[in-house]
């Protein structure tokens, strides 16, 4: 499947790897924004992916949309409440590989305190040896998830009908990690 030496623990690099999420916003455009990793480390096992885990923690707080106002909201009650909510956790479940370069990782997503599951494919884009001798390895993929599972129903009616925010929200995914000493 994959040389052996893959296996081993990673913490990701958070100048390299991106954790982001797309809304439709007046059902014509597309709002793209990026949440910070606070925390991030994955157990590959190459030989049996199954047991491979994954733990993110993403911070809340430093939302980025480009827009200062959006991002304020979108830390508020109405929608990620950043005061009682700091998180946004996701622990796998289950990693299962899915043919070729393809994964399936499982497992529990925690936003606003509501943990729910979900499986996000994911494609493994290679390994690498940067310039200090440091392993890297790289995976992208994405997921969708209803904010309204999450308790995130804050909306508004458009005059034309439909609503300012979408209810499906895209995740993006580009993870760059440096294997551990």
């Amino acid at each position: 499947m994959y040389p052996s030496e893959l296996s081993g623990d990673y913490t990701f690099d958070p100048a390299h790897s991106r954790f982001g999420f797309v809304a439709r916003h007046a059902m014509v455009t597309k709002v793209r924004g990026s949440i910070p990793v606070l925390e991030a480390t994955a157990r590959l096992d190459a030989a049996n992916p199954a047991a491979s885990a994954v733990r993110v923690v993403l911070d809340v707080a430093g939302i980025q949309t480009g827009n200062q106002m959006r991002d304020g909201h979108l830390r508020t009650g109405d929608f990620l409440d950043a005061a009682a909510h700091p998180h946004i956790v996701f622990e796998s479940t289950s990693v299962k590989h899915a043919g070729g370069d393809a994964f399936e990782v499982t497992g529990d997503l925690t936003i606003r305190g509501v943990t729910r599951q979900v499986t996000v494919p994911l494609d493994y884009t290679g390994t690498a040896v940067d310039a200090q001798g440091v392993t890297r390895v790289g995976f992208e993929g994405g997921t969708a998830i209803n904010r309204k599972d999450f308790g995130m129903t804050y909306n508004a009616a458009l005059e034309t009908g439909g609503v300012m925010i979408s209810d499906r929200i895209a995740l993006e995914f580009d993870i760059s990690a440096v294997r551990s000493a």
